[in-house]
């Protein structure tokens, strides 16, 4: 008999998933049963939030799907933070949950609750199957919804008795191609001006869609910028661009929401605003926040609109526009004479150190010391914590990435506070043989809250953000990791030299001086 779980898994392989993120639980085993004839590799993580940060991380550096599997209720409740991070870093991610039997619907089953109504205002779309039949229908369509148009999480609610039940095996079926885009009209709209910019959004960045942006400044001329840190403009590894994007005579967003990132459009607040999106609901926000500045709005897919603009040549332009906005962009805060154990001078010695990697990724939490991450230390191919703000995910974004891509050195880095969120998932690197390294910036404290609590209410007023000195190197190493403890600034390229040697998921654990995130003045 073929059974619900094995269409599941039949359906996902057909459609090339090979891992999925999992915790188990009483509803789902049976999918993990099926994952063995479908041949998909589940890792399976201490948390069921890992399992979403490890299928977004996932998505993002395979430039595919990532799939995340959890159990119902509690499990399911667990799991949603993560979607949050995931919708607004246009990740596309698929959440299975396991359910109570639709057969016991109304009766108080164990976990029986309205799963659908948890993740749908986070999720482009989430459903309950409630026939055996549907499984493949539904499992084929939730995985176009999450990769076509805007990519997303989607959310799909598995009964435990619909799992159980027979069902009829299917295939995946093929995506279908949109019609071509025409971008005449919007390029010769750039053309015509003199100061434009081009904003990509999370989902045309480097790592999902790497020479996209040097392909856009080559054609057009205009200088092209990736936007997705939730400080948008103030976005340290965006150096100094606030203070000339206010100049731009057109801005050209491209899967790039006009939200608070751009102030709602007053940051450059003469200019003319094209925004290209596959989301209505981002062409509407646009249009309350720029009005009649909004001249060209267009429903597409912003990746197939920025292929169609990286044709051609660019139109003779007079100034010097593109070579001061690339400048900026360059311009940071840091300074090189510091001898200090800092936020900034770590992060400048783990940039050196990455430098030496054949196939460097970097994983850049967020916090204060996540901000010194992004701007200070760069690599081909680069996780953030996204647009969302939220913080934790980085250590299973660098499990994640080193499953995406098993020739990968990875490099995490984060704060003290953010490396708590998940710290046991250490074990599950270990277990699944997931080596990375996690550079721990450690300034015993909250740092971000604690730098507003000065700025704000005074230095007088600090209290509940300090943390402890607790040796999470040594936790890493009693899981079975390698782990190492450094106070000194000179010790730290040698440490993350033996980290990245020993073959096992590290914890570099320096003790810093915390300073407030960088800001180029």
């Amino acid at each position: 008999m073929t059974r619900g779980a094995d269409v599941v898994m039949q359906t996902l392989a057909a459609h090339g998933v090979r891992d999925i993120f999992a915790l188990s639980g009483n509803q789902i085993m049976p999918l993990f049963d099926a994952s063995l004839d479908a041949g998909i590799r589940l890792y399976h993580t201490r948390h069921e939030a890992a399992t979403v940060y490890m299928a977004e991380g996932y998505a993002q550096l395979s430039r595919g799907l990532g799939v995340a599997l959890v159990t119902a209720g509690a499990g399911l409740g667990n799991a949603l933070g993560p979607l949050l991070t995931a919708r607004a870093s246009d990740s596309p991610v698929l959440l299975l949950s396991g359910d109570s039997p639709v057969a016991r619907d109304g009766q108080g089953a164990f976990q029986e609750m309205d799963q659908v109504a948890l993740t749908q205002s986070l999720t482009k779309w989430s459903v309950r199957v409630t026939r055996a039949a549907d499984l493949a229908e539904v499992i084929d369509k939730a995985v176009h919804v999450a990769m076509q148009g805007r990519p997303g999480p989607v959310h799909v609610s598995l009964p435990a008795d619909i799992l159980m039940a027979e069902a009829a095996p299917a295939t995946a079926t093929k995506a279908v191609q949109p019609d071509p885009v025409n971008v005449a009209d919007l390029r010769d709209w750039i053309d015509a001006a003199q100061r434009p910019i081009v904003v990509l959004g999370p989902a045309l960045n480097t790592t999902r869609q790497p020479g996209l942006a040097a392909r856009l400044e080559q054609a057009t001329g205009a200088p092209v910028v990736v936007m997705e840190s939730p400080r948008g403009l103030n976005d340290p590894s965006l150096g100094a661009v606030a203070q000339v994007f206010g100049e731009a005579d057109r801005v050209v967003l491209l899967g790039k929401p006009l939200d608070f990132t751009l102030q709602f459009g007053a940051a450059a607040p003469k200019a003319g605003w094209a925004v290209v999106h596959a989301d209505p609901v981002e062409l509407s926000r646009a249009r309350i926040n720029c009005a009649e500045r909004l001249t060209r709005s267009v429903e597409a897919d912003p990746n197939d609109v920025a292929r169609g603009l990286s044709l051609g040549t660019p139109p003779p332009r007079v100034g010097d526009w593109a070579d001061r906005v690339r400048a900026a962009c360059a311009r940071r805060s840091m300074t090189s004479d510091e001898t200090a154990l800092t936020s900034n001078t770590l992060c400048s010695a783990v940039h050196v150190v990455l430098q030496e990697a054949d196939t460097p990724v970097l994983v850049c939490d967020g916090g204060e010391f996540g901000q010194w991450a992004q701007a200070n230390v760069s690599a081909p191919r680069r996780i953030i914590n996204g647009v969302s703000g939220a913080i934790g995910g980085g250590l299973c974004y660098a499990m994640a990435a080193r499953a995406a891509d098993p020739t990968a050195t990875v490099v995490a880095l984060m704060g003290d506070g953010t490396v708590g969120f998940h710290l046991g998932e250490f074990e599950t690197a270990v277990r699944e043989n997931l080596p990375f390294v996690a550079v721990i910036g450690n300034d015993l404290r909250w740092n971000a809250e604690h730098q507003i609590q000065i700025r704000e209410f005074g230095e007088d007023r600090v209290h509940g953000c300090g943390l402890s000195g607790a040796r999470y190197d040594e936790v890493v190493t009693a899981l079975g990791g390698f782990g190492v403890y450094v106070t000194e600034l000179d010790a730290v390229p040698d440490a993350l030299r033996r980290a990245i040697a020993s073959g096992k998921p590290a914890c570099i654990n320096v003790r810093i001086d915390g300073t407030p995130a960088p800001v180029v003045k």
